[in-house]
């Protein structure tokens, strides 16, 4: 077992809670708890954050805990257009910061597996890619972190996708191509935990496949395990640096 933090926590959302019952569990203290009423309080006396709160919120949190010199663990999505910016606030300060659009391990595994999947499909011309996705109707952004994760990796391993296209309302239904945005299908409904599912579709057959979250305790487990890889750190990291060592 890792050595004992004292954790700020921004965000008190179901998320949050489920993290506080992960990182009590193994054994560290919840020093500090950050929402709407006591916004902008600095994470001092703590050593580690973990930033679970909302979009407009989340550049907020990270400059505070990045200017007191807290390594902080981000898991807010909807932030990434300003990535560059976050890059750009790390070096400044020196600091430490840890980003993904999903922690569950066995998503980042999901992830790995789907890279390699797209980069020997990228010549496979006939087949065409989609995503589809769904959470609980309290999930705010759509298409999620975990998706626009899953297509721009995509992108990234083929010659022939760029970027993402949004289904809305069933207009792109079937028309995926070959080449061009890739397709995501979001859905929020009750309340599934997370579904995301990659289709690669040939004129002879279909390959998919498919991550299932059961309940947010993988979730709140891989922040807490991240929050306590990051101690000690200074750069910007993902859970692929995590996933290297642990």
């Amino acid at each position: 077992m890792p050595n004992t933090l004292r954790i700020a926590l921004y965000g008190s959302g179901r998320m949050g809670k489920a993290i506080e019952t992960i990182a009590e569990e193994r054994g560290h203290t919840i020093g500090l708890k950050v929402d709407s009423r006591n916004a902008g309080t600095a994470p001092l006396g703590c050593d580690v954050a973990i930033e679970f709160s909302r979009p407009e919120h989340a550049m907020d949190n990270m400059r505070i805990c990045l200017a007191n010199r807290v390594p902080v663990v981000v898991g807010t999505t909807g932030w990434y257009d300003k990535l560059n910016d976050v890059k750009a606030m790390v070096s400044q300060y020196q600091g430490a910061l840890l980003w993904a659009s999903n922690f569950s391990i066995g998503v980042n595994l999901f992830f790995r597996v789907n890279r390699k999947l797209a980069g020997l499909m990228d010549k496979q011309r006939d087949y065409r890619v989609r995503i589809d996705e769904t959470h609980h109707i309290h999930k705010l952004d759509a298409p999620s972190g975990t998706a626009i994760t899953l297509a721009r990796d995509i992108d990234l391993k083929t010659g022939r996708y760029a970027g993402y296209a949004l289904e809305e309302h069933g207009q792109l239904q079937g028309q995926e191509q070959v080449q061009g945005p890739v397709v995501i299908r979001s859905e929020r409904t009750g309340e599934v935990t997370g579904t995301h599912t990659v289709t690669w579709t040939g004129p002879n057959d279909r390959i998919v496949m498919t991550h299932e979250a059961f309940d947010r305790g993988g979730f709140a487990l891989g922040a807490v395990v991240a929050a306590e890889w990051i101690k000690g750190r200074s750069g910007l990291f993902t859970m692929d640096d995590v996933l290297d060592e642990v």
